[in-house]
């Protein structure tokens, strides 16, 4: 297990042997760069292009290669499950994307730019004992994920599972991220965020630059304006610093988001887990040193 992945507090089990929150917030750690390598790996470029997305920037595949599974779903429904993008942004690329190649075509195009990702970046280790076992529990947490009131997990659990023990795993970190992310939107908005208010509040606390956030496709008068509603809450200051307020939501949204993602871990048991965690650690490692991945993202991995 790498040691700089994310600290535990104490055991990583609770007193009545569940796994503890700070661990279900962990396993997304080591999980995540193994799913983002579908939006940065060259393969990935070089498969939307087969298909006929501009690659100037990386936003028409990742659009089509992340809503696919939605099926030909138009930019209020795209809009909706990525929550924090701009709806303008959303249309620009996704209302174009079935235009250019169908669901299927895009999902198809996704396996093969994870096939050829993994087998550059891990080698032989894509047949190895480490990544099959590493695979078969991934599934196994996967599979226990509930789908219900998730649509980005529900539709990537409806997908047929790959037979080779790489792809699995993928799939399987792509499902737990979804059901992940889903449960962090339920968190946001119970925390009262909108979907501008919930970055402007993310980078109040240091999750990553303002600048980074840029991405998202907000204006800033819309940032502005969003900031001047959370000062008016108390949530964040003249500078658009977070105050105690602020961090304290911030931190309440993080908890509830581990509490909802914790279903399929607990399906693991905390020797699972254990287990899971020290076999992706390599694959982990493999995926950081790459380069492949910007080092300051907007899910604030390593800051929350």
């Amino acid at each position: 297990m790498p040691e700089h992945v994310g600290e535990i507090d104490g055991d990583a089990v609770t007193r009545d042997g569940r796994v503890q929150p700070a661990r279900v917030r962990q396993m997304w750690h080591l999980l995540e760069p193994l799913h983002a390598v579908l939006y940065y790996a060259p393969e990935a470029f070089e498969e939307a292009a087969a298909l006929g997305y501009g690659t100037r920037e990386r936003w028409p595949s990742y659009f089509a290669y992340r809503a696919a599974p939605l099926g030909e779903a138009g930019p209020e429904r795209v809009a909706s499950a990525f929550y924090s993008f701009s709806p303008r942004m959303v249309a620009e690329y996704a209302e174009p994307a079935w235009r250019v190649a169908s669901p299927d075509a895009v999902l198809e195009a996704r396996t093969r730019v994870v096939d050829r990702a993994y087998r550059a970046l891990f080698g032989d280790q894509v047949d190895g004992p480490a990544m099959a076992e590493a695979a078969a529990l991934a599934r196994r947490a996967a599979e226990a994920a509930d789908p219900a009131g998730r649509p980005l997990a529900a539709a990537n659990a409806a997908l047929d599972w790959p037979t080779a023990a790489h792809l699995q795993l993928w799939h399987a970190a792509t499902i737990l991220r979804e059901h992940r992310g889903d449960g962090h939107l339920a968190a946001l908005l119970v925390a009262g965020l909108d979907p501008v208010e919930a970055l402007v509040s993310f980078a109040a606390i240091g999750a990553a630059p303002v600048e980074r956030f840029e991405s998202r496709g907000w204006s800033s008068a819309e940032w502005a304006a969003a900031r001047d509603r959370l000062a008016g809450k108390g949530l964040v200051d003249t500078d658009g610093g977070a105050t105690q307020a602020g961090r304290a939501l911030r931190d309440r949204v993080e908890r509830h988001t581990d509490r909802l993602a914790a279903g399929p871990w607990q399906s693991l048991g905390p020797e699972g887990v254990d287990r899971l965690a020290g076999l992706l650690g390599d694959f982990w490692v493999a995926v950081l040193a790459s380069g492949l991945l910007p080092r300051e993202t907007t899910l604030g991995i390593g800051k929350v």
